[in-house]
């Protein structure tokens, strides 16, 4: 009888570890939400891979206070969805802001001028943001110097200074050395983040595969590492 009670029990316990692996892969739950939802607010960041969303609906859960739209990639891509993106998320409330995918194959300057061409200069936006997800074996000083020039001009023409999307890996090869005043928005899908030498992480995106009402695919999810007081001094 207690044989067959411990199999029962183990088959149990598998069933369930075999359900939330399910439900995990499918975005309806993810590990690091735990960790994420000791921080009051949250939003999203989305691109093409998004598709046509439902902002209305999407504004109506609740969720979300801010968007981070991909706008541009190196110095002629532009995303397909972003002028529909950026202009019906702000007409739905939400606290904008656009990203430029950081690519080696054209100077930092020329990235900055296709960038400015496209994202309109909004007072109200939120930083530009600079997504650095480029090999390792580049040349360091070459990149530090294009992500200068790069951002310099992008916080002469929005008057703010943009804000590093990272992940470890980046953040350690072309960050972590330079750029102390610049804020961090780390990527870690895995655990809470964690920075060395003390330094603060703006914005953590601890998951790439959730689920929001008005939007059919996955969406990377983000937490502001702060109360809303100050998120609203910072960014209101």
């Amino acid at each position: 009888m207690k044989h067959r009670k411990r199999i029962v029990t183990a088959a149990i316990i598998f069933a369930v570890m075999i359900i939330a692996v399910f439900l995990e892969f499918k975005g309806y739950i993810w590990h690091n939400s735990l960790f994420a939802s000791r921080y009051e607010v949250k939003g999203i960041d989305v691109a093409r891979y998004q598709g046509d969303i439902d902002w209305p609906k999407l504004q109506g859960t609740g969720r979300f206070q801010f968007v981070y739209i991909k706008a541009t990639e190196g110095q002629d891509w532009t995303d397909p969805y972003f002028t529909d993106n950026w202009t019906e998320a702000k007409a739905n409330g939400f606290l904008i802001g656009a990203y430029h995918f950081f690519t080696t194959q054209s100077t930092g300057e020329q990235q900055a001028d296709h960038f400015i061409a496209t994202v309109p200069n909004d007072a109200k936006m939120l930083p530009p943001v600079i997504d650095i997800e480029i090999a390792l074996d580049k040349d360091v000083s070459q990149i530090r110097q294009e992500l200068t020039d790069l951002s310099s001009k992008l916080e002469r023409h929005y008057g703010k200074r943009p804000m590093l999307y990272v992940t470890y890996a980046t953040y350690k090869t072309y960050i972590a050395e330079s750029f102390e005043d610049y804020r961090i928005w780390i990527r870690d899908i895995v655990k809470h983040p964690n920075l060395k030498k003390d330094r603060q992480w703006e914005f953590w995106q601890y998951s790439n595969r959730g689920r929001a009402d008005g939007i059919d695919a996955y969406v990377d999810l983000n937490v502001y590492n702060g109360n809303q007081e100050q998120f609203d001094t910072s960014y209101r």
